[in-house]
């Protein structure tokens, strides 16, 4: 399958792995670029000497393409910003924000700079920005999100700008991978899907909760402290969508409450403190298997759905 995103980039498949925070590390990264796609370690608020550790650990597993995500909302980010330079890292996805100040510099250096998009308008600038490609997010995501569907938000963004799409947002297999194709798109981004990889290094509990997971299993909170998180849907995230609409948690207590809740989930899988991070498509996820095979299997059909 070629298009724009695998010539530029130097892949088989046009698929990226989510930079989802406390959960893409370098064996997964590695997992999903030796597979053919573009796996991605996640920045988050990482210390940087772990972040480099990363990367080298990525370069020891693969040497095909890899990327960092960078959360440009993190006090880390500066420091993540050039650390990506001195590791010549070939790919940059950015989110929470505008890596305008960041560009030049990126652009110097020959990485490709795809950021994540919520809107029309930040995909417009992102492009005069010099961006390679933008990756536009629709609200089925998992962690932060906008308000646009990927049904949506795909087809308008294609029509704004002249660099590559890739999809995101409720893609889980190769019916996605084909819709989002007929919207327009040049490759897709797939987060949840990942979680369930042999290769990821969640804890079991999480896991497990996103292969049992339902239709209706997963809950966003936190819109009135003006980020928005979809979740799988526990007892504690429960809670939080309860204090939120009745007022009995303020937003800095909300904050407070939820500081950190997402190490607890995937390094502990703390039920009753952790927010397990998920999109909207857990329900279609229904087994543990490799990274690579899930890449496959996914691609497979979605030529099979193409070529009729």
């Amino acid at each position: 399958m070629t298009t724009r995103i695998t010539e530029l980039l130097g892949i088989k498949y046009p698929v990226f792995q989510g930079g989802m925070a406390w959960i893409a590390e370098s064996t997964l990264a590695a997992a999903v670029s030796n597979a053919g796609g573009v796996g991605l370690i996640a920045g988050g608020s990482a210390p940087i000497d772990y972040l480099r550790d990363q990367i080298r650990r990525c370069k020891e597993l693969t040497d095909k393409p890899f990327g960092v995500n960078i959360m440009l909302m993190s006090p880390n980010a500066e420091d993540l910003a050039q650390l990506v330079i001195d590791e010549k890292v070939p790919v940059i996805t950015t989110g929470a924000g505008n890596p305008g100040k960041f560009m030049e510099g990126w652009n110097n250096a020959g990485v490709k700079v795809i950021p994540v998009v919520p809107s029309v308008a930040l995909a417009k600038r992102m492009e005069r920005s010099g961006a390679a490609a933008v990756i536009a997010e629709g609200t089925e995501s998992g962690g932060h999100i906008g308000e646009n569907t990927t049904m949506c938000l795909v087809p308008q963004v294609v029509d704004a700008v002249e660099i590559p799409v890739i999809a995101a947002g409720g893609i889980a297999d190769g019916r996605g991978i084909a819709a989002s194709f007929m919207l327009g798109a040049e490759g897709v981004q797939i987060g949840t899907r990942f979680l369930a990889a042999e290769e990821c290094q969640i804890h079991p509990t999480y896991k497990q909760l996103v292969v049992d997971a339902k239709d209706t299993d997963s809950i966003v909170t936190g819109r009135y402290t003006g980020h928005p998180c979809r979740n799988v849907k526990t007892k504690f995230s429960k809670r939080l969508a309860s204090g939120e609409a009745n007022g009995s948690i303020t937003p800095d207590e909300f904050e407070q409450i939820t500081l950190g809740s997402l190490r607890k989930a995937v390094q502990d899988g703390n039920l009753e403190e952790g927010s397990f991070l998920c999109g909207a498509i857990a329900g279609m996820v229904k087994k543990i298997q490799p990274a690579g095979e899930m890449i496959e299997e996914m691609f497979a059909e979605a030529e099979k759905l193409l070529g009729r």
